[in-house]
């Protein structure tokens, strides 16, 4: 799969066994296998090559984004509306841009870029929605520009039923 080539850094995230011991087989010497995958069975695992830990120095690393008591607590937070989720939104694209964004992520402001797997549409910040409506029809009648404005320049409910029905499919 790797034409004999491994990967210094393998990203797992889903908590699949078969996966997990996939990471682990295509890592390359002092590789790490980041395990961002939060299972909910305390008894997943895996095999792991522990001769390559000893002998080609690959490790493991487990990575998460909160547990299952801050994920509890950000939903009672949003049902309040202490919190909105939509202002981390910066960016919209199609399954198009994908490799792009990926590969210059670091040089994109903004937070959270927003991926609809199943449509084609370049990546563009929500700021820019309203210039890009002057030559884009997509951004037009009565496009996203108006309905990020109504929504106080936040990505929305509404943003997000639009966007499918009015953009190129994939």
């Amino acid at each position: 799969m790797t034409d004999g080539k491994r990967y210094n850094d393998v990203f797992i995230f889903a908590p699949v066994k078969e996966v997990v011991e996939q990471g682990d087989k295509i890592l390359a010497k002092d590789g790490c296998l980041n395990f961002f995958a939060g299972p909910t069975n305390p008894d997943f695992s895996a095999l792991f090559n522990f001769y390559n830990v000893h002998y080609l120095s690959t490790h493991l690393v487990g990575t998460s984004g909160g547990n299952t008591d801050d994920m509890i607590e950000s939903l009672q937070m949003m049902e309040k509306n202490l919190i909105n989720p939509a202002s981390m939104i910066t960016h919209v694209g199609g399954l198009n841009c994908v490799v792009d964004t990926t590969l210059n992520l670091p040089r994109i402001s903004g937070g959270k870029k927003l991926i609809y797997t199943n449509i084609e549409m370049e990546l563009t910040a929500i700021s820019d929605f309203k210039k890009k409506g002057k030559t884009d029809p997509l951004f037009v009648f009565a496009g996203l520009a108006e309905i990020i404005e109504k929504n106080n320049g936040l990505w929305s409910a509404e943003a997000e039923k639009y966007l499918p029905k009015n953009a190129k499919s994939i």
